[in-house]
C-alpha cells in the first residue's frame, strides 16, 4: 500500500493557512461592498471587514496582536472611501478594547460576545460617521447610520458562526 497523500496523526496544519485565513477573510470582506453592483443613498449595507475583524478577535484572542487593526483598518479605508486613518484609529481601538474585555471577563458566552461586538460596531460606525461628515448634524449623521448599525448587529451571529467555519478550515490539517 504506496500511498503519496499519507497523513500522519500530530501533523500541525499549514502554516501558510493559519496566518493567510484570518486576514485574507478580513481583507476580501472589506473589498466585497464594492464589488456588488449596489447603489444606494444612505450606507445601508454593513461593514463586513469589521464584522468579520471583531469575530476573529472575539475568537481567537490570541491569534493576532493588538496592532493588527493598523494594517487592516489601512485596507479597510482604501475600500471603504472614509477618510484614510479613521478605521485605522478606530479599529486599532476596537483590538485595545476586546483585549480589555477578555482580561475582565473570564467566562464569556455566545451572548456576551453578540453584545461586545453590537456595542463595538455602534461606537464603531458612528465614530465613523461623525468623521467622515463633521460639518453634518449629529442628529441626521446618526440617524442615517442607525440602519446600518441595527443590520450589522442582527448579523454578528451568522459572521461567529463564518469565522468558526474559517477557523475550522484554517486549523485542518492538509
Amino acid at each position: 500500500m504506496n500511498r503519496t497523500d499519507t497523513r500522519r496523526l500530530g501533523e500541525p496544519a499549514s502554516l501558510w493557512r493559519m496566518r493567510m485565513v484570518p486576514v485574507a477573510s478580513v481583507m476580501i470582506a472589506s473589498a466585497l461592498p464594492l464589488m456588488l453592483p449596489m447603489v444606494a443613498s444612505s450606507p445601508v449595507l454593513p461593514p463586513l471587514g469589521l464584522l468579520f475583524f471583531l469575530c476573529w478577535q472575539l475568537l481567537r484572542i490570541e491569534m493576532w496582536p493588538v496592532w493588527i487593526g493598523l494594517p487592516l483598518g489601512l485596507w479597510d479605508d482604501l475600500f471603504s472611501g472614509a477618510p484614510i486613518g479613521s478605521a485605522i484609529a478606530l479599529w486599532t481601538f476596537v483590538s485595545i478594547a476586546i483585549q480589555y474585555f477578555s482580561q475582565r471577563i473570564y467566562w464569556r458566552g455566545f451572548f456576551h460576545d453578540w453584545a461586545i461586538a453590537a456595542l463595538l460596531v455602534a461606537i464603531i460606525q458612528s465614530l465613523a460617521a461623525l468623521i467622515a461628515h463633521p460639518d453634518a448634524h449629529t442628529g441626521k449623521v446618526l440617524g442615517l447610520v442607525a440602519p446600518q448599525i441595527i443590520v450589522s448587529a442582527l448579523l454578528v451571529p451568522l459572521f461567529m458562526r463564518l469565522t468558526g467555519m474559517f477557523d475550522n478550515f484554517r486549523l485542518k490539517r492538509r
